[in-house]
């Protein structure tokens, strides 16, 4: 069965300070993003990786390609003006057959264990997401009044998030909704099922100085 990848990183990723977007920013020498490609093609070889990426970033990308002999083989679409957006251009070069991943570009440390896994159970079942367990306490707040929530009844979702192509095609046809914060949101709003994989603790998603911080620490220990 074909695997498809899209790997996000079509937004402006500011948030660690400073003008360059975060999938750019340098982690042991190249960049986020060229880790995160480089794990699904560790991964497996054969796999379509589609890299949505902003237009105005593809002369960037290009020449750090070059300039680091990055040759892992993927295309570049352009981002849009969301994520929702954004996913939906990469499907557009998608054919309606196959497993499609969506992973985001800022997270390079998904294991091999958990991309094989949310891909079978989605050939099994259409659709499968990797978790985590919430450890941290959590209250549920309402206006000014909040109580304690059992945490034992949320987890936190990661990516790839990975459909059966057709599943996921239908499930882009909807309009946008912010309402809608990730893939599956979108697919069990077209009636589907979400099954659940284990996720690992390390697939963080690098956003802020902190998480950069963390990243060093676990290529240090790898």
């Amino acid at each position: 069965m074909k695997n498809t990848v899209i790997i996000v990183a079509g937004g402006k990723g500011l948030r660690m300070g400073g003008d360059l977007p975060k999938q750019f920013i340098p982690l042991r020498g190249k960049p986020v993003l060229m880790h995160t490609l480089d794990v699904f093609h560790q991964w497996n070889a054969a796999a379509d990786l589609l890299l949505v990426i902003p237009e105005e970033h593809e002369s960037y990308w290009k020449m750090l390609c070059r300039e680091l002999n990055f040759t892992i083989p993927h295309r570049v679409v352009y981002g849009g003006e969301t994520r929702f957006h954004s996913v939906r251009n990469g499907l557009r070069e998608v054919s309606g057959e196959g497993l499609v991943a969506v992973h985001d570009g800022v997270r390079p440390f998904v294991s091999y264990d958990v991309i094989s896994s949310c891909f079978t159970i989605a050939e099994a079942f259409g659709a499968a997401i990797p978790v985590v367990p919430m450890i941290e306490s959590v209250r549920e707040v309402n206006g000014g009044e909040s109580h304690p929530f059992d945490r034992n009844r949320l987890c936190i979702v990661q990516t790839p998030q990975v459909f059966r192509a057709d599943l996921l095609l239908k499930a882009y046809n909807q309009s946008y909704d912010e309402r809608f914060t990730d893939d599956a949101s979108l697919v069990e709003a077209s009636g589907n099922m979400i099954r659940l994989v284990d996720g690992n603790r390390e697939n963080i998603k690098i956003t802020t100085p902190m998480d950069l911080r963390y990243a060093e620490i676990i290529l240090e220990n790898r």
